[in-house]
Order: structure tokens, then sequence, then C-alpha cells
């Protein structure tokens, strides 16, 4: 009897439950049923809109061009498209009004799911993070981004720039190369550099095994997001790609906690052989080219609930976000100019009144000042191509997008590149114009149209350190060489996941001016 009316309970809670769950994935489906939707077909149960997505990367990208892009803006009432993604929605945002609304939120700070992917490398590190903690991350680390700290670094990005230069001279007679493999392991080697103060040596083919996991780890990663199933760890860790992702995983945390604790030792024999002109953890010109792994170092020494793998992450963070997204920036730039040598010409007469005939000078923070037309430059190939494509937030709470009540918990994903391509906000959008940045053009001119470093209170840290990054390299790559792009705009395909990576690299043809 007992048994029974156990069973009888289970049943009828068991009932409510079923119930309960139907009517709240109703209710859902009623909420998105406002929004017009992103891929023109059925959402099916449990992999929603996932069976639509081209494998094929180029026709993904076709595809997702189609219907973010052309049909968004289309139909302007509509712009705001929902995609079901699995059996959650997504909500795609480009109208720069609700995208005022979410990114300058003070409350609306959380990363998409989607980036729980980056975290077996990452952890819990600034991108990631969420609340207080990424709140007091922030605090700590915004210090080591002052224009002080990274003028410092400008020795650094002029050595690096200089030998990709000399590989690019010592091509002599070659046709055509790929750019972006090239540019990548420079940046590589500038952010080894500065963020952990190790040269690893990537552009003269040195620490193959370290280069070769920082390199894939992206892809891998990008890979993952765009299938529910492969979301799971259990199924995920059981795949060839799965097990690759976690052997490269090994590398780059090995690596990283090596140079922290070479770093550690050489700070205790400085304190111990402290000088007059020491200031704890070094020189002050050994801080400065050292701050940002110092400045972690300093709150572990201080704080030992910051432990070595809390610094790990950062460093790690910092690695990810400061190599591929300034090696696709660059490598467009060169790309877009290849295209159009009258902006080319332009940048290098710019070059040669701030240089005149000293080709091999160092650049200085004060040259850097100096270079408006190529900032132009820079910034309409980062509207046409942002390195990065899309941002995510998780709704911490209720809000209301397009006129629509979206409750909290939703995943809203803000589409930068068809952002940018806006013709309300730029006349005939798809073409290359670096006048849009002018100052004259820029007025009035609302600030949430374009965002390639996002915006509000979580966007990019390091934009400064990339935008005088991508100045030094192109400004010394361009006083002695012409770039000439082979293959068409439509035929040089981007790939837009987490970084917007050409799809088989950029070839062109370089010689010397």
């Amino acid at each position: 009897m007992a048994i029974g009316i156990g069973l009888t309970f289970l049943l009828v809670m068991s009932g409510f439950m079923v119930a309960y769950l139907f009517v709240r994935r109703m209710k859902l489906w009623f909420i998105m049923s406002h929004f017009e939707p992103g891929p023109p077909g059925l959402a099916l149960p449990l992999i929603g809109h996932a069976y639509m997505f081209p494998r094929d990367p180029i026709e993904l990208y076709k595809t997702l061009r189609r219907w973010y892009v052309e049909r968004a803006f289309a139909s302007p009432e509509k712009r705001n498209r929902v995609t079901w993604i699995g059996p959650e929605p997504v909500i795609f945002v480009v109208n720069p009004k609700d995208l005022e609304t979410i990114l300058s939120s003070s409350k609306q700070l959380e990363k998409g799911h989607f980036y729980r992917m980056l975290m077996p490398w990452l952890g819990d590190g600034l991108l990631v993070s969420k609340g207080k903690k990424w709140q007091k991350r922030r605090k700590l680390l915004t210090p080591s981004f002052h224009f002080s700290v990274l003028a410092s670094f400008i020795d650094i990005f002029n050595e690096q720039a200089q030998i990709l230069t000399k590989k690019f001279e010592s091509l002599g007679c070659q046709k055509s190369v790929d750019i972006f493999t090239m540019v990548t392991c420079c940046t590589l080697d500038v952010i080894c550099a500065t963020a952990m103060g190790k040269n690893v040596g990537a552009q003269r083919g040195n620490n193959k095994e370290y280069v070769q996991a920082i390199l894939e780890m992206s892809d891998l990663i990008q890979e993952r997001q765009k299938y529910p199933w492969l979301w799971i760890d259990a199924i995920y860790r059981l795949i060839p790609a799965g097990k690759k992702h976690n052997h490269y995983v090994k590398i780059l945390h090995n690596m990283t906690k090596s140079v922290i604790y070479d770093r550690l030792g050489e700070r205790h024999l400085m304190k111990q052989n402290s000088s007059s002109k020491s200031v704890g953890n070094g020189s002050v010109d050994k801080r400065k080219r050292m701050a940002f792994l110092d400045l972690l170092l300093e709150l572990h020494e201080e704080d030992n609930n910051f432990t070595i793998d809390d610094v790990r992450e950062e460093v790690d963070t910092f690695m990810f976000e400061g190599h591929d997204t300034t090696a696709a920036a660059i490598s467009w730039t060169l790309f877009m100019m290849g295209h159009h040598p009258e902006v080319q010409e332009k940048v290098q007469k710019e070059l040669d009144e701030v240089f005149g005939c000293d080709r091999d000078r160092s650049i200085t923070y004060d040259d850097i000042q100096k270079l408006h037309y190529l900032g132009c430059v820079i910034k309409e190939t980062l509207r046409l191509y942002p390195s990065v494509p899309r941002i995510s937030r998780q709704l911490q709470e209720d809000a209301v997008i397009g006129g629509n009540f979206v409750p909290k918990g939703t995943l809203i994903v803000i589409g930068v590149f068809p952002l940018h391509r806006n013709p309300d906000h730029f006349p005939n959008p798809d073409e290359f114009n670096p006048d849009n940045f002018l100052p004259e053009n820029l007025e009035g001119r609302n600030p949430f149209v374009y965002i390639p470093f996002s915006a509000g209170p979580r966007n990019c840290i390091g934009q400064r350190f990339a935008v005088m990054e991508e100045k030094v390299i192109l400004a010394t790559l361009l006083r002695k060489l012409k770039f000439r792009s082979i293959h068409s705009v439509d035929d040089v395909v981007p790939i837009g996941n987490l970084i917007l990576r050409p799809f088989n690299g950029i070839m062109m043809e370089v010689t010397p001016r």
C-alpha cells in the first residue's frame, strides 16, 4: 500500500514537472516568435537550427552573410533575429540602440556560454570571469595598460617588426607568399615578450611545439563551438579533436608555469641583492618590460589566495587575446591596401613625411601619434574585417530588445560584422574607404555603430596596446615594401568564428619600394 502511494506521488510530481517544463518552453517559444528567424527554416527539437549550418567553411560564411547581413538590412524593422542553437534561443542583435542598452549596462556583463569552451586553457581569467571576480581583476589589470607602460613595449614592437620586414625582403623573386602565417608568427613573438618576458622565436622557427599548440588551439575551440553535441565534455574528451585539445592545453600550461616560476626565482634574487635603484621586483626598466606578469606576481606574493594558477590563467588570457586578433588586423589591412594602391601610396607618403629618407630608424611613441591616415586605414579595415566578428552576453536580468521583452538568461549575440556594414551609417558599406574615419566624418555618428573592441564597461582592455602594435608593424613594413593582392576580395573568404581569419591565408606579392 505504502509503495503504491509513493509511486503514485512520484508519478504525479513527475507529471507536474513535465507540465511545468512544457509550459516554460512554450512561453519561451512565444516570446521568441516576436523576432524574425535568422535561418529561413524550422527549428527542430533539441538541435534547433544547427542542421542548417553548412560544414564547409566557405559555404558557412556565405550562408551566415545571407542570413544576418543581407536579410537583416533588407528589412530595417526586423534586424534583430533569433536562431535556435541546440535547445536554446540566441538573439542576434545589430540595432545600435539595442546594442547600447546591452553593452553600456553595468549589470549585463556576463559572457555567453560559448566562452565556457575556453576555460580548460584560460581558466577563469579576465575574458571569461564574471561578477565580483571580474570587477576585481579588471581593476587590478588596468594599470598595466597605462600609456607609459605601453610605450616601454615599443622596442619589442620594433624588434619583431624589423625581423618580419627582413623575412619579406629575403623572399627575393618569389611571386607570392601567405602573409597571414608570417604576420601571425610576428605577433606571437610580440605577445610572448610583452606578456611573459620570453622570446619564443616563432619567426625564427624556434619552440615549434609551443607555437603549434597556441596556433592550433584557436582552431579547435572555434570548431567545437559550432556543434552543440561537442559542447558535452564527456563526448568531446573521447574524440580525436578532444584528445588533441587536451594535449595542447598541457603544453601551453607547462610553458606558462615554467616562465612564471623562472620569474619568481629572479624576483627572489633581486630582493636579496637589492640596491638603491631597486623597486622590490627589479629595476624600473625591468618592471615596465614585465609589467603584466610582475603585477600578477605582486598580487600572489601579497595574497596567498591569488595562486600561481590564477597568475597563469591571466597570462594565458593575454596570450590568447593578444596574438590572433592583431595578426588578423594587420593582415587584412595589408590585403586591403594591396587592392587599393592609391591608399597604400597615401600611407607611404605620410610615412615619408614623418621619417624622411631614413627607413631604418626605430619608431617612437611620438611617431605613432603622427600617423593619422594610417590610423584611418586600420579603423576602416576593422570596420570591414573586425578581428572579433561577434560578442555575446548572457542576460543577468530581463531586458527589452527591439521593443520586445527578453527574459533573464537569454543568450545575446552582437553581430559586429553586420553592424559595421550598416548602410544607414556607412554609405556603400562594402567598399573600402578610410575617409569614413576622418574627423569631419565622425561628427554626430552614434558610437555604437562601430565597436571593433566592444564597448561599455567590458570593452577590450588591450585596445591601445593592439593599435600601437599594429601601427608599428605596418609602418615598419610599408617604409620598405609594397604589397599587391593577388586574389580578389571575394576569393579570400573570412571565417568568422572567435577571430575573423582568412580561410586559406592571404597570398600577396611583396616587392621592395
